[in-house]
């Protein structure tokens, strides 16, 4: 009973880390656990709220990674664990194919990376505005993927993100509160990201798409 109160009170932040933490130590446990694919979208699926809490900046990333957390759910309904859709992909020449499992499943650990390279900048400055922490995080995580167009949009749009405090209040946090949940997805999703890309160094598939 104590854990459904608790449960009921957390913030989107602390059920984000709380999920992540669950998936980190599933894949520390034994170097050959196989991660299931509806436990990693059920994670997965809890970022979806920070990208839309960051207003039309985001909304390409948004957009993009629910669609793409769409496909792997589907896909969760045939395939048990991440490794079987990347050998379905690997097995028919699919892996980079547009709309392919494997090429979705790459863009939603990206989407996995903006928002942990976005803490951390959040976390590094004090700044009233998130545009520096925002745009840092998307040139290193996205832009060097998109097109000039994609990249000219985001910048403009990068001037409507929330002011700290309209994010904070967005997701029922305070500074201190924020950082504890932010840090606490930080270090559990750093294991998540290196175990995905592992799936694919360890098939031969580069990882510069």
């Amino acid at each position: 009973m104590a854990r459904e109160k608790e449960s009921v009170k957390a913030t989107p932040l602390a059920a984000m880390a709380e999920a992540f933490e669950e998936l980190s130590r599933l894949v520390n446990s034994c170097s050959s656990y196989h991660l299931s694919l509806s436990h990693f979208c059920d994670a997965c699926s809890l970022v979806s709220v920070l990208f839309g809490s960051l207003g039309i900046a985001f909304k390409f990333a948004e957009l993009e990674y629910v669609s793409k957390i769409r496909d792997l759910l589907e896909a969760s309904k045939t395939y048990e664990t991440l490794e079987d859709i990347i050998d379905r992909d690997v097995k028919y020449n699919t892996v980079r194919s547009a709309g392919s499992h494997s090429r979705n499943l790459r863009r939603v650990r990206q989407g996995l990376d903006l928002i942990r390279v976005l803490f951390e900048q959040f976390l590094s400055s004090n700044d009233f505005s998130l545009r520096g922490a925002a745009s840092t995080a998307y040139s290193e995580v996205c832009a060097p993927y998109h097109t000039w167009a994609v990249r000219a949009a985001v910048s403009a749009g990068m001037y409507a993100l929330p002011v700290r405090e309209q994010l904070l209040l967005r997701l029922n946090e305070d500074d201190q509160s924020a950082e504890k949940q932010m840090r606490r997805y930080i270090n559990a999703s750093l294991p998540i990201m290196a175990y995905v890309d592992e799936l694919y160094r360890a098939r031969d598939i580069s990882l510069d798409w």
